[in-house]
């Protein structure tokens, strides 16, 4: 049987294998984010198409497509999130939500569904395996992507909570 985390999650057998990290707690102030509803999920698929005919590039940053399965709904989702080189067939990415107290939808659908995560750019799609970064390893890539793009570094001046990054690597 599986177990169950901090943050309430069950975890089958299947994903222990998989699951590599734990959710940090949301934080107490930060940024407002639009809530999502109809609307707001039409202008990001109207955006995504725009994001793949220019390369999968906006304003200076590289982009992937990150499909997750809903905790809640069960549902394949899609997001946009920057995306960071991170060795052959490996890329970080940060789960800042712009520097909101939350964390965004995709980083609690990883949780919830390690083992259903996948990446698109470039035209091509990959399973990946996501892992959280921790200590130093966290340190050393929260400084190369503060140094890319700074505007992470005051996304995290705006939220009291720490903004996780996670690798994702290539699925065999």
């Amino acid at each position: 049987m599986g177990r169950e985390y901090a943050y309430g999650l069950h975890v089958s057998s299947r994903q222990e294998e998989v699951m590599s990290f734990q959710k940090p707690p949301g934080g107490t102030r930060g940024a407002r984010v639009p809530p999502s509803n109809a609307v707001t999920r039409a202008l990001n698929r109207v955006a995504m198409s725009w994001h793949r005919r220019s390369g999968d590039k906006f304003q200076g940053q590289d982009l992937l497509y990150l499909t997750t399965v809903g905790a809640k709904t069960g549902q394949k989702r899609q997001s946009t999130v920057a995306r960071f080189a991170d060795g052959e067939d490996a890329w970080l990415v940060v789960a800042s939500a712009g520097g909101s107290a939350r964390h965004p939808a995709w980083y609690h659908n990883i949780a919830a569904h390690p083992d259903q995560v996948w990446v698109e750019f470039g035209g091509r799609q990959l399973r990946v395996t996501p892992t959280q970064l921790d200590g130093d390893a966290r340190a050393q890539a929260w400084q190369r992507i503060t140094q890319l793009q700074p505007r992470y570094a005051g996304y995290e001046q705006k939220t009291d909570r720490t903004i996780p990054v996670v690798r994702l690597a290539r699925a065999d």
